[in-house]
This record gives C-alpha cells, structure tokens and sequence, in this order.
C-alpha cells in the first residue's frame, strides 16, 4: 500500500472521527480523559483532541512532502493511536451520562447525608446550652457561674457556626435540585 493510500485512509478516518463528534452533544467534562503522553493538547472538550488530531495529520503530510522518513514513521503510529484512543472515548459516551447521573445521585446523597448530621449537632448543641443555662441559674457561686458563662458562650458561637454551615448545605442543594 502506497503512502498517498495511508495518508488518505487516515484523513477517512479523521473524518469519521469528525462526524461522530459532531453529533455528540459538546459537554464539558471534569476528568482528563487521556493519557497526558498522548496527547499534548488538555482539553475538557473531545473536540480539543480531535483538533490535535488534526494538526498532527498536517504535520505528517509535511513530513511526507518533504520526506522525512524518521517523524513519518512517528507521527503515523502517533496518529493511529490517537484515532483509536478518540474512538474508543466516542464509543464510552452513553456509559458516561450514566455515569455522571450516578455522580449526581450520590453527590445528592452526601448533601442530604450532610444536612442530617448538620441537623443533629445542631438540636445537640441546643440542648448543650439549655441545660447549661439551667445549671447556671441553680448556681450560688460565681467562679462557678463564669464557667458555665464562658461554657455557653463557646456553645453558642459552634451553634452559629453549624447554622452558617446548614444555610449553606441548604443553598447548595437548593442549587442542585434547580439545575436539574
């Protein structure tokens, strides 16, 4: 097989790359999909990898032109591995939306599981301080007094703190259920 024969199996199948993509919907992801060694581009988009792909392809028709053997060789078996490892991420994308939504899901879980706990300290420490207030009127002495007003000031600033820290597990999932 001659190398305008390869050249042009590879610009077919940069194509069909092309064509997948474009009927995937261009979401962003979080999460590096590819070997850092493979490509040099960091995209969030798989359409930043195929634009690599791209101008790799360009590079090698150069390197072909100008008969460059040794980056013809390299860039030909780099551009291969590419190709497959773009094909092989195209062909995971039904697999990633569920597992995004499971993601989602589990991320909800934590918020409510948050909102709980958050919910328990809260009545706890309520509880802290009324029974704090109760030994504090019941108390003659006043070293013993202080203490207990020093004990439920300290109680009354880690309630303020769990409040701010409930508002904002509320917000936060507030925020959650309105983008979905």
């Amino acid at each position: 097989m001659s190398i305008q024969n390869l050249l042009g199996a590879l610009e077919k199948q940069i194509s069909m790359l092309e064509t997948e993509l474009e009927s995937l919907p261009k979401t962003p992801f979080s999460i590096a999909r590819f070997d850092q060694a493979l490509f040099h581009q960091h995209s969030n988009k798989l359409g930043g990898y195929l634009n690599e792909i791209k101008k790799n392809m360009s590079q090698l028709k150069t390197c072909v032109k100008d008969n460059r053997t040794e980056q013809v060789r390299f860039l030909s078996e780099r551009l291969v591995t590419q190709i497959e490892a773009l094909k092989r991420e195209i062909s995971t994308q039904s697999l990633r939306k569920q597992e995004d939504k499971f993601e989602r899901q589990s991320q909800e879980r934590d918020f409510y599981h948050r909102l709980a706990e958050h919910q328990d300290y809260e009545r706890r420490l309520m509880a802290m301080i009324n029974d704090r207030e109760l030994q504090l009127n019941k108390q003659v002495i006043l070293t013993n007094q202080y203490k207990l007003q020093k004990e439920i000031a300290a109680l009354a600033g880690r309630l303020a703190r769990c409040r701010q820290a409930l508002m904002r597990i509320e917000r936060a999932i507030e925020k959650q259920e309105n983008s979905d």
